[in-house]
């Protein structure tokens, strides 16, 4: 199939490792121009690198050091990329982060930090790719979200703030339409890479993650980032000109929520 995605701009968020990296590349090997966003700048050359393959060219990604947690930064990241390749179609927020336990022991600054760096980011850049896509008529925001957004597990911090890409995602999907801007969110399940919390947690502790593993996920496995890729690159293409506002699972069935 398809996408028609040759020659749209795209920008990734926290794309340096895992999902981000993975939509990065499934969007370049589609044919878009894609900007990348990290601020280990190390790990953001090393991406560069792996999309630059993807994408067939080196004129084609431009990879972009920032902290998406400081304003400023953000704004950087849009006007570099608009700037390098002549406007904007696609805004994949991914980046994000969530410390703290349960509600005695999270302090206030761990609630703040799970804000600034998970939901603000997503709000701030929605916000400011909007002009961007109304002068191309149009185009496609997504939030990688969690099942932990639809549902109840996971840390309580991280629950609160995937929830709340799922509600963004759903309200600027009812905001925007009338601009021709589509905007969803993707939940994906317990999906395991090298650097990731649940590849560490097979390497220390493997007898109970295959535990993990048997009691929570069907298919016998942890999910694969380029799986969560692919749909990303499909949500961001025209072939899913009918979807907006909606929070799609990509898990395994791991989760138990019925909707």
């Amino acid at each position: 199939m398809d996408l028609e995605l040759n020659d749209k701009v795209a920008i990734v968020t926290g794309s340096s490792r895992g999902l981000g990296l993975a939509s990065a590349q499934s969007l370049a090997k589609e044919g878009c121009y894609v900007c990348l966003c990290a601020r280990g700048q190390a790990q953001l050359d090393k991406a560069e690198e792996t999309v630059k393959r993807s994408a067939g060219g080196s004129d084609r990604v431009l990879a972009v050091r920032a902290d998406l947690t400081k304003p400023s930064d953000i704004s950087c990241v849009i006007d570099r990329a608009v700037t390098k390749f002549g406007g904007l179609d696609v805004l994949i927020n991914n980046v994000g982060k969530a410390g703290g336990g349960g509600i005695l022991d999270t302090t206030d600054d761990e609630w703040q930090g799970a804000l600034d760096e998970t939901l603000y980011p997503a709000i701030r850049a929605s916000r400011l790719v909007v002009p961007h896509m109304k002068r191309r008529g149009g185009g496609v925001i997504v939030m990688i979200a969690s099942i932990w957004g639809r549902e109840s597990g996971g840390r309580m911090t991280y629950n609160v703030v995937k929830a709340g890409e799922i509600s963004l995602a759903k309200s600027l999907a009812q905001q925007l339409a009338c601009d021709n801007i589509r905007v969803n969110s993707v939940a994906p399940g317990s999906i395991s890479f090298p650097g990731g919390s649940w590849h560490r947690r097979q390497q220390q502790d493997p007898e109970g993650m295959a535990e993990f593993i048997r009691l929570n996920l069907p298919f016998g496995r942890f999910g694969r980032p380029e799986e969560v890729g692919d749909l990303v690159a499909f949500l961001s293409s025209s072939r899913a000109s009918w979807i907006s506002g909606a929070s799609v699972t990509v898990d395994g069935c791991q989760s138990r929520s019925l909707i």
